[in-house]
């Protein structure tokens, strides 16, 4: 039985801003350029938007502060903040509302100028009890538990590891708007420095700047827009712990559970899917995702990944953008994977353009492998 939110619901206007360098500008100004790159593409108007859905490391009350910002006066607005996966959840989210009436025409925006701030790593998920006392370093120790665990129980190696990295960059050499480009190879990942073990400083995302923005209406106005729909098919979300010492089994994360929920609110296998755009933070997010939405079974993540599986020419099309690791990570970077889902099924990926983008999957993560959203993206021959 098809979901009565299946394809309800498109995304019309998409734009990004400030991608890798951005000096001199705000996390706010970041934002508000990308959402006008996004008005520019739908061909609607700053007072179109009705709704604001809008999450990030430095505003506690995002909505709020994007609504002063831009001058507007939503009728629905949301703040929902759950780390990086906030943006998937915000598709849901928007969905809800446009399908109830409560908006028109609904923002999702994120914006942040973390490199050229200073670098620092921002989190306003960092927990202040439980492990900080013992010198922990949010949320990279957290990561190298999992990651360690995962190679103790199942003979992941660091070379494994590594392949995810040198995949993430074969894509993001295809990318112009890719922060970091050029050779990488395995030994290069293993020979950098060790930042938490397992984990070296090839195995962790990049600290950018960066905005994106997206613009969803109803479907029933979606093929009135300058460029091609992108659906929502489906989403769900799970959350099962937020401080990783309350993870209950570090190999396995509650995308084992948005996963299936997702699939069938889509009415989809893994076997329709096209694109896989997943948050990858660290190296070990790309193998434990793979392993929990199902496309290898758990523990085989290592072994899937290698010999360019994931990268360009392989079997599965993962992070074709080069991902946190090689495109872009401005501290939270749900919205990143909505950019390039949108890109690939719109045909507009330049070098990187798959043959057949269809469908996407794109799963987000948020906090200590805490939150976990899993959405997919059609064109309208899913419909």
């Amino acid at each position: 039985m098809t979901h009565p939110l299946r394809g309800k619901t498109a995304i019309v206007g998409m734009g990004v801003a400030g991608m890798g360098e951005a000096p001199g500008f705000s996390a706010m100004e970041l934002l508000g350029q990308s959402v006008r790159a996004a008005l520019d593409d739908a061909g609607l108007a700053l007072s179109d938007i009705d709704g604001v859905f809008a999450a990030t490391a430095s505003h506690a009350f995002a909505s709020m502060s994007v609504t002063e910002y831009l001058g507007l006066r939503p009728r629905f607005f949301d703040s929902t903040n759950i780390g990086g996966a906030s943006f998937e959840m915000h598709l849901l989210q928007a969905a809800l509302a446009l399908d109830a009436g409560l908006c028109d025409v609904a923002l999702i925006a994120y914006g942040s100028n973390q490199r050229t701030a200073g670098g620092r790593l921002v989190s306003m998920s960092e927990p202040q009890w439980h492990e900080i006392p013992y010198g922990y370093r949010h949320p990279i120790t957290a990561y190298a538990m999992a990651a360690g665990r995962h190679m103790h129980q199942y003979g992941t190696t660091r070379e494994d590891l590594a392949e995810v990295a040198v995949a993430a960059r074969a894509w993001a050499n295809l990318n112009p708007d890719a922060f970091a480009r050029g050779a990488l190879t395995r030994e290069e990942v293993l020979a950098s420095r060790m930042i938490s073990d397992p984990l070296t400083t090839g195995d962790c995302c990049l600290v950018t700047d960066g905005a994106a923005a997206c613009l969803m209406v109803r479907a029933d106005r979606a093929r009135d827009f300058p460029g091609a729909p992108v659906y929502l098919l489906g989403a769900a979300g799970a959350n099962w712990h937020r401080s990783i010492q309350a993870m209950p089994d570090l190999t396995v994360t509650a995308a084992s559970e948005s996963g299936p929920r997702a699939f069938e609110m889509a009415g989809l296998s893994r076997a329709d899917v096209d694109l896989v755009m997943l948050y990858d933070a660290f190296t070990i997010n790309t193998i434990l995702f793979l392993e929990d939405l199902g496309f290898c079974p758990k523990g085989e993540g290592g072994r899937f990944v290698r010999d360019g599986h994931i990268a360009p020419g392989g079997a599965l099309a993962v992070n074709t953008n080069g991902g946190g690791l090689s495109c872009v990570h401005p501290g939270m970077y749900g919205m990143f994977l909505i950019a390039e889902s949108v890109a690939q099924i719109r045909g507009a990926a330049g070098d990187r353009q798959l043959p057949r983008a269809d469908i996407a999957l794109l799963h987000g993560n948020g906090g200590a492998l805490s939150s976990q959203v899993t959405a997919f993206l059609g064109s309208a021959a899913t419909l």
